[in-house]
């Protein structure tokens, strides 16, 4: 199997307080690893066995962060073919996590 990684780079607010783990790459689901980043930056870093799945991604992103400031932070998502709306409760749940309203 093919791996594909994509990086993604938007403006954020403040660093998020702590480092959060959400889903499991191995249930056929996704992983969402957050760990705060200097303020202002958001970083996420997407490996996928979905090729060609880019502009699925962005869109996705810029959705969310659109109607929201993410905190600053560094995200490794794992994907195994997550639909787009398991990937948007994943990023949520981390959110929480780390502090993020």
């Amino acid at each position: 199997m093919n791996m594909e990684t994509l990086t993604f780079q938007y403006p954020a607010g403040r660093p998020g307080r702590t480092r959060a783990l959400v889903g499991c790459v191995g249930s056929g689901d996704l992983e969402v690893l957050l760990e705060p980043a200097d303020e202002g930056q958001l970083t996420i870093q997407v490996i996928t066995s979905v090729n060609g799945a880019s502009h699925r991604w962005q869109q996705l992103f810029e959705r969310m962060f659109n109607s929201q400031t993410p905190p600053a932070l560094h995200i490794d998502i794992h994907d195994f073919g997550a639909t787009p709306g398991v990937v948007r409760l994943r990023l949520e749940q981390g959110f929480e996590e780390v502090g993020h309203d």
